[in-house]
């Protein structure tokens, strides 16, 4: 199953546009886990055990792991969720961004080391480093477009024929780039008047939306800027708010991140145009 038609499977199916992140920061971990060999590993393992349920994706930031030489780890969870979690995407969350034999190397690791379903992509190099992302037709590359932080306005709203940045690579990818229908764009929550012109330009095309959760994004004006008229087109992603939730009464951590997941879940839910009736 291609990328597309897995995470429309797995948005269906969960009844969800909930993207959960994977940043495993080793000082935020329990107690119990510091100091173990296998800590990341197992801290992940519980997160998606804990999520899987009201996930539609999950997207491991491949930064925490490689700064800890942990990369086996990575590796053993996106095992994991394929094996375990079939149904569900991976995003690896990479930016990648060059050109040529490089290019196509990166493209092996996010597809065939990481066995991702789709890999996050930095477009400032030009078609020529995003094409050997393209040659693995059943997989999907999304695009920086409009990204949640502050600082991306020193680029992205740059005018460019009388429009920013951002509208012209989100043009660029909807109509010269996506060849095979499995491109994205990561567009930030930060910024929903935007969000709702990059949805205006590129029809029904998944964005990737960083910045709810721990990073102040409002859910409400997020949704109804993104969604499309099916209710869906979205990974609506948060990372710490769910991976380091703190522990209510009894709670333990797995549980705390679980109820924040599902709450996370269902806020979205509430403002989406249409979606099946919640079960759980």
């Amino acid at each position: 199953m291609d990328f597309i038609s897995k995470l429309n499977a797995a948005t269906h199916q969960q009844q969800s546009l909930l993207c959960v992140g994977l940043d495993p920061d080793i000082n935020k971990f329990p107690a119990e886990l510091k100091g173990k060999s296998d800590a990341i590993f197992t801290f992940c393992k519980k997160m998606i055990d804990a999520t899987a349920d009201v996930a539609c994706a999950y997207k491991p930031q491949i930064a925490y792991f490689a700064a800890l030489a942990a990369e086996d780890q990575l590796q053993a969870i996106c095992d994991y969720v394929r094996k375990t979690y079939p149904h569900l995407p991976i995003v690896l969350d990479a930016k990648r961004g060059d050109i040529g034999a490089t290019a196509e190397q990166y493209a092996r690791e996010a597809f065939e080391r990481y066995g991702a379903d789709a890999v996050t992509l930095n477009p400032y190099m030009g078609f020529d480093s995003v094409e050997p992302y393209l040659e693995w037709k059943d997989r999907g590359a999304i695009i920086l477009c409009r990204t949640s932080n502050p600082g991306g306005s020193d680029l992205q709203f740059l005018q460019v024929d009388g429009v920013p940045l951002y509208q012209h690579v989100a043009r660029l990818v909807a109509e010269k780039w996506n060849r095979h229908g499995q491109c994205g764009l990561v567009v930030g929550a930060t910024f929903p008047r935007e969000l709702a012109e990059v949805r205006k330009l590129i029809g029904d095309m998944p964005l990737l939306v960083p910045g709810v959760g721990a990073q102040g994004g409002d859910v409400q004006a997020t949704v109804q800027a993104g969604q499309t008229a099916q209710g869906g087109g979205m990974m609506i992603n948060s990372s710490r708010a769910i991976l380091y939730a703190q522990p209510k009464d009894n709670e333990d951590f797995t549980q705390a991140a679980a109820r924040v997941a599902k709450e996370t879940r269902d806020t979205i839910n509430q403002y989406r145009a249409t979606f099946p009736t919640l079960s759980n």
